[in-house]
């Protein structure tokens, strides 16, 4: 059974930093490309990081410079380091694994950036 489990969301005031995990387990974590996607109130998902097969990495713009995303392949967890954080980078973070066909989601962390 596939799990990915997110945690270290919460609420922070801006500019403040979080740090997001996420662990997976059931697939072979050094098979699939993981990043992290988020959804706010009324706004499609969109991808916010995200490492490629080949082990590139993309940025959603806004977070250019600000987000860092890694992996640790001996802990299976995939890392979301998010600094100077803005209001409108509010919304419920996901975490996601795809090989080909396959895409798993992880149920998601709410982060709230609000003084």
């Amino acid at each position: 059974q596939v799990q990915l489990v997110e945690s270290g969301g919460g609420l922070v005031q801006p500019g403040g930093s979080l740090r997001l995990s996420c662990v997976a387990s059931g697939i072979s974590f050094t098979s699939y490309a993981m990043g992290w996607y988020r959804q706010a109130p009324g706004q499609q998902r969109e991808l916010v990081a995200a490492f490629t097969r080949g082990g590139s990495t993309n940025y959603l713009e806004s977070v250019q410079g600000r987000f860092t995303i890694s992996r640790d392949n001996t802990k299976n967890t995939v890392y979301l380091q998010m600094n100077s954080l803005k209001p409108e980078d509010t919304a419920v973070y996901y975490c996601n694994a795809v090989r080909g066909s396959w895409h798993y989601w992880g149920q998601g962390t709410q982060v709230t950036v609000s003084s």
